[in-house]
């Protein structure tokens, strides 16, 4: 967070952080909301993009697993976009019964339980930083295959670039990273609808040759291999090509930005994405049996079938190279949907402390940067490590969202047989979920065995260290909590005798200034250090808060209100504390997203308006500090002391023990 005042928020450093990273959002802006949610298009560009970018390499991957037995591919087609509309409209429910975001990880927590919660969200984590890498990747393949074979080892340093290219514009917000993007996406639609169509009605001579080949194949393989056989093999290409179904779930998971009313929106944005999805992934299918495509070494299916299209049309190779192009840059926008979604699954996490809670916090931009630079830099490291090979990254990619797929229905299931007596079209509902459930653990149960050593035990390994630390966090936070709670126990009700100072406070008395959250026995334990630690010193006590806006409480402008109240009633119970206590007290607050920077701000201010004040907050203490402690409890004491030291004000941290 870059600081607004001080010495290290002045000087060329913070113009250039501003400059890339862009201005701080006013927070009291009443519009602030409406400015910032996406309306159905935008949300179709920014989250749509990452299903609709499957058929770049989903389609293709299904393609090529049915080997010589092409002529299903016309079945294939057909029946990823069956599936593609399941699961869309099986997480249409999830959008209407969870308005609040969250998808497959709140649905599994709500329905399933916290262990199911868990899992479904370390998978989806995992799942988007392989969004990022293997839309970056596959980006990276399309737009190198028009470039000559000895510059392709820049593939990897290209590919990082990106993606560092990506961290910057999601830091700087949003709605500002998808308004750029959009023009891509707007470049792809229109040159893959020219593409596809053509490429079918050129072809209608084929049809009736299409299908006698489709009864030759079938009444071939049927004396050879057997019904038996065509079926696995059906099933082997199809759950291979399990690519194509990645990033519908992404609308569910990002409702939060959606423009109000949001379930609505959120369905329509579902709408448009699955029609666009099923439209281009089974229309390829569909080409690449009418033309008979073959792989070409270098260069994607897609861009083969470009060609071969294009090749007769003038300008035809500046054609197909600007169709793949726009398919390569679409890629970049659907690593997009990893930055949006993955780190809201994360702050929701950290809401639920499976995961640091300085991860739910929200930066000047009202991003969340530290997931934003977690997601980036880990998809860097997958690119190096995999050498950005597409074809590895999918075979981890797919395992993963198929995990939190499965779950997602299965909790969905439940829900609907829990509201049967009040839901008259709960079969109905439930029948869809059921179904969607048995697609997706079948794609789930082949891809796992038919790669497990061809890159999917990494996944595996990937996710459960994920889930293991998760809940090795869980557990230190629940023994903080229950250390904290003692004090709560015995300091929330502290009795108190003698007359209440109702006195304002005097400006020429010497003044505590109390750093405080909410009202607790952390809080407390704070104030009655101060004044046995120096009895008799201060005649006021002034109360500061800051009522911290994080991806829990940034959902809408209702949230924002009942944090503020909140804050302002925990306030006001250690004012009545400390004049029952025989003291002058009030309180000062702000709403930001920034602590230290607030707290500073309004210290400064007391200290102005109280000349002889110093500055009061408590920390937390452990007997032995262990190195994972700072990740998982902030400096923000620390911070806010050096600051005020640098500003002249005398600040005292003061310890509270805590035995874990």
């Amino acid at each position: 967070m870059e600081p607004e005042n001080g010495p290290a928020g002045n000087g060329i450093f913070r113009k250039i952080t501003r400059a890339v990273f862009g201005d701080p959002k006013l927070i009291k802006d009443p519009h602030l909301f409406h400015k910032m949610s996406l309306i159905p298009i935008l949300a179709w560009v920014g989250l749509g993009a990452d299903g609709l970018s499957s058929s770049a390499y989903g389609p293709e991957e299904a393609f090529r697993a049915l080997g010589q037995h092409t002529y299903l591919a016309i079945l294939l087609g057909l029946t990823t976009a069956f599936t593609v509309f399941i699961i869309s409209y099986a997480y249409s429910r999830i959008i209407e019964h969870f308005p609040h975001g969250g998808g497959g990880y709140i649905v599994a927590t709500h329905m399933l339980g916290e262990k199911a919660g868990v899992v479904s969200g370390s998978a989806l984590l995992v799942d988007y930083v392989l969004t990022i890498t293997v839309s970056i990747a596959a980006c990276v393949d399309a737009m190198f295959s028009y470039i000559p074979p000895h510059f392709h080892h820049y593939k990897v340093p290209f590919a990082c670039f990106l993606a560092v290219v990506l961290i910057i514009l999601n830091i700087r917000g949003v709605k500002e990273s998808i308004s750029v993007l959009a023009p891509i996406f707007a470049t792809f639609v229109v040159t893959h609808i020219v593409m596809l169509l053509y490429g079918v009605f050129i072809h209608t001579d084929r049809f009736v040759p299409l299908t006698h080949e489709f009864k030759y194949g079938l009444h071939h393989d049927l004396s050879t291999i057997g019904f038996f056989g065509i079926l696995l093999l059906f099933l082997r290409a199809y759950s291979l090509g399990g690519g194509t179904y990645t990033g519908i779930e992404a609308v569910s998971n990002g409702l939060q930005i959606m423009r109000e009313p949001r379930v609505q929106t959120g369905k329509r944005t579902m709408v448009y994405m699955a029609t666009s999805l099923a439209f281009t992934a089974g229309v390829l299918f569909f080409c690449y049996s009418l033309i008979g495509i073959t792989p070409v070494e270098g260069k994607t299916l897609n861009a083969v079938l470009a060609d071969g299209l294009f090749a007769k049309w003038p300008m035809g190779n500046v054609i197909a190279f600007i169709t793949i192009f726009s398919e390569g840059a679409l890629l970049l926008v659907a690593a997009q949907t990893g930055f949006v979604d993955g780190p809201r699954v994360m702050a929701n996490m950290a809401v639920d402390s499976w995961f640091p809670h300085r991860f739910a916090a929200l930066s000047v931009r009202l991003t969340m940067r530290n997931g934003i630079m977690l997601m980036g830099t880990a998809a860097i490291a997958l690119l190096i490590y995999t050498r950005g090979s597409v074809d590895a990254l999918i075979v981890m990619y797919s395992i993963n969202v198929f995990v939190t797929f499965s779950l997602s229905q299965l909790g969905m299931s439940r829900f609907f047989i829990q509201r049967r007596k009040e839901d008259p079209k709960w079969l109905q509902h439930l029948s869809i979920h059921l179904l969607g459930l048995a697609i997706c653990a079948t794609i789930l149960v082949i891809t796992t065995v038919e790669k497990f050593a061809e890159g999917g035990w990494l996944t595996l390994l990937i996710t459960t260290v994920v889930i293991a630390l998760c809940y090795l966090i869980k557990g230190h936070y629940t023994r903080v909590r229950k250390a904290v709670s003692e004090l709560d126990e015995q300091l929330l009700d502290f009795p108190t005798s003698g007359p209440v100072n109702t006195a304002s406070l005097d400006i020429n008395a010497q003044t505590a200034i109390q750093l405080v959250s909410g009202y607790s026995g952390f809080g407390v334990h704070t104030l009655l250090s101060i004044i046995t630690t120096f009895p008799k010193t201060y005649q006021n006590i002034l109360f500061v808060s800051v009522a911290v806006v994080d991806s829990g409480s940034f959902k809408g402008a209702e949230e924002m209100e009942a944090l503020e109240a909140s804050v302002k009633a925990g306030l006001e119970s250690y004012v009545n504390l400390a004049r029952r206590l025989g003291f002058a007290a009030d309180y000062r607050m702000a709403v930001a997203t920034d602590v230290v920077e607030s707290a500073v701000s309004i210290c400064k201010e007391a200290a102005d308006e109280f000349p002889r004040s110093s500055v009061f907050t408590g920390q937390l203490t452990f007997r032995l500090e262990k190195f994972y402690h700072r990740m998982l409890h902030n400096e923000t004491a620390f911070a806010i002391q050096r600051r005020l030291q640098w500003e002249g004000l005398t600040t005292v941290i003061l310890p509270i023990r805590v035995k874990t």
